[in-house]
């Protein structure tokens, strides 16, 4: 076996992960955590700093409720986020988040966080729920914060480029994790009273629209790799919404944002023909009624009306950029006005880019595009798993005790099914919307109960000693691997004995491109496709005991395919479960095509046996509480 030397830490509360969620837990447990003596641990693969889906920044906070200057109200929002899923989402958890919002962002104003304000003070706002930012440094801001939070506790709370494989358990409860870091021989052992997830969602699980010179190139950053969902998975916990995964339209090939275009800019996207396809498919969505019938229309169905007309001939699909921005100028009252405002939205056009999708602007540059003379290509893109945007997978946790039906509240708030184990952001199921901060704010919540649940159960956890040493092998393996076939061929990427992270990852994205329905397969699939998939993940998980690395970030791509691979099998078993097409411009089940609200408005959920190895697959019921 490899020689890694093996570091013990002992903790109360270990959060994994270092995004918004983490940094709202790291925030929020150490306040809890000092009053109770207390010790709070982080760790990340990356560092805190760039860590997670913010980690470029942003130009815009999507989660802002505005109940204090009587904008919205909590249950406006969660009516918006059940709309938008079709019906099915955990309205308890939506709720929670949604009455705490507001304060999580005004301590990221607090903090430094640069927001628009006009001439009266109040917040600029982009859509009902979006408030501007010049949120390049965004991530930069709540990690100092966290941070400071955990290093006020005292030394040795952060451990960063540490890769997180697997969790610890102790019969049914979750006291720790193991991994390696991803810069010297260390193998860490992480004992815990409880564990916190905030690993994010799972990008290139799918093969993605960005190939060869542009690979790795996607919407959702590329370092998210289906960890949360893994780690959730071999606990034992039950999951929910696998099948729900989320297609973004984005500009096309550098995966620039659209959200300023169409709310701020209130720009149109038309078909080729210079169609607006929001309004020619009238009899499309009375077909998801009453979905299809209410404002503001769910994302999925704007998908699928955009692609309907690219399989008619019709694309490509345009953002009308320059119509927007010559409109808005037209509104100035003379030609002095109207060309200054010209200058300030051209501006504010770049500025999107910038401050979130630097990649979006060098495109424009290379391409010679000029957004107020002409418009922009936009695309649906590859599949991904994001329970924090408009997707929704993640772990079934329970509901905060005050507002969560009998069915959804078994514990501790955001604890899984996993004594012990507590899930925020992507790594929390069926609670779509929560954007930024309200994964921020969950990471706060679920940290919250963490604490309460050391307080009240405060045992010292047991770890096998012989089943890390198990553990440690098995993960070190790939190196050994390497070591031990890599002169049996002359070219180390071509060897009968072992397979590579990057092969292995591009076989997986052809299984689930081509089988589960991907960007090649325009989203459709059915039982026979998704049958055979599940026949060659079968094989490629046989397969995974094969993989090499040469180094530790080829070890790091090792486990974070295997971690990718678990998240591909959950996603497929899900949706061949689910017998109707509930998100076509997610995905269309050809062989149900349609909406069937009497038999599957349900949660799916599914869940992995520790003990025997099998999977289960079943419904839970959708239960309201807003009206």
């Amino acid at each position: 076996m490899a020689n890694f030397e093996t570091v013990e830490v002992s903790t109360d509360l270990l959060i994994i992960g270092g995004g918004m969620s983490a940094c709202g837990a790291a925030v929020e447990a150490a306040y809890w955590a000092k009053k109770h003596g207390l010790k709070v641990t982080l760790v990340d693969k990356a560092a805190m700093d760039r860590s997670g889906a913010v980690a470029m920044g942003l130009s815009a906070i999507n989660l802002y409720i505005g109940q204090a200057a009587g904008d919205n109200t909590v249950e406006d929002y969660v009516r918006y986020v059940r709309q938008d899923l079709m019906g099915i989402t955990r309205e308890d958890l939506v709720y929670s988040i949604a009455r705490h919002v507001d304060s999580t962002v005004h301590l990221f104003e607090k903090w430094g966080l640069p927001i628009w304000k006009d001439e009266n003070g109040k917040y600029v706002h982009e859509g009902r729920w979006q408030i501007m930012i010049n949120g390049e440094s965004y991530k930069i801001i709540v990690a100092e914060a966290a941070k400071n939070a955990l290093n006020a506790l005292g030394p040795d709370n952060i451990y960063e480029r540490v890769f997180i494989v697997e969790p610890l358990m102790d019969g049914d409860r979750c006291v720790g994790a193991v991994g390696f870091s991803v810069r010297e021989n260390k193998f860490y052992v992480f004992k815990a009273k409880a564990v916190l997830v905030g690993m994010g969602g799972a990008v290139h699980v799918f093969r993605p629209r960005s190939t060869g010179e542009g690979l790795g190139r996607s919407w959702y950053p590329p370092f998210n790799t289906g960890s949360s969902a893994y780690f959730t998975l071999k606990a034992g916990a039950e999951m929910t919404c696998q099948e729900v995964r989320f297609i973004p339209v984005r500009f096309k090939d550098a995966y620039g944002p659209v959200g300023a275009w169409f709310l701020l800019f209130k720009s149109v996207a038309t078909n080729a023909l210079g169609e607006d396809y929001m309004k020619t498919h009238p009899d499309v969505l009375e077909q998801y009624a009453p979905y299809g019938l209410t404002k503001p229309i769910p994302a999925n169905l704007r998908n699928h009306l955009g692609l309907i007309d690219e399989r008619a001939g019709k694309g490509p699909i345009y953002m009308r950029t320059e119509e927007a921005i010559q409109r808005l100028a037209q509104e100035m009252p003379d030609e002095k006005q109207r060309k200054k405002k010209l200058k300030e939205l051209e501006a504010e056009a770049w500025e999107d880019f910038l401050d979130m999708t630097i990649s979006q602007a060098l495109l424009w540059a290379a391409t010679n595009t000029f957004p107020e003379e002409k418009p922009s290509e936009i695309a649906a893109c590859e599949p991904y798993f994001i329970g924090s945007h408009s997707g929704a997978s993640g772990a079934w946790v329970s509901g905060p005790e005050d507002i969560a039906p009998a069915e959804y509240q078994w514990g501790y708030t955001n604890m899984s099914t996993v004594k012990g184990l507590f899930c925020a952001g992507d790594a929390s199921g069926a609670s779509s919307h929560k954007f930024s901060s309200g994964s921020f704010t969950e990471g706060r919540i679920a940290a919250k109960s963490a604490i309460r649940f050391i307080v009240e159960n405060n045992e010292e956890p047991k770890v096998d000693a012989a089943y890390v040493e198990e553990l440690k092998a098995r993960i070190l393996k790939p190196l050994d691997t390497f070591e031990q076939y890599k002169g049996m061929t002359t070219d180390p990427d071509v060897n009968p004995n072992y397979i590579r992270p990057k092969q292995f990852m591009f076989r997986l994205q052809k299984i689930m491109d081509e089988y589960a329905g991907g960007v090649s397969k325009s989203f459709t699939t059915n039982k026979y496709l998704l049958e055979r998939g599940l026949e060659l993940l079968a094989m490629l998980k046989e397969d995974s005991e094969k993989l090499a690395a040469e180094s530790l970030h080829e070890l790091m791509r090792c486990w974070e395919n295997v971690h990718r691979m678990w998240q591909a099998e959950a996603h497929i078993r899900s949706v061949l479960f689910r017998e109707e097409t509930r998100w076509p411009g997610y995905y269309i089940r050809a062989d149900f095509p349609n909406l069937d609200e009497e038999n599957w408005k349900c949660f799916v959920n599914c869940r992995w046996d520790r003990n025997t190895g099998q999977w289960e697959v079943f419904k839970r019921p959708v239960i309201s509480i807003v009206d």
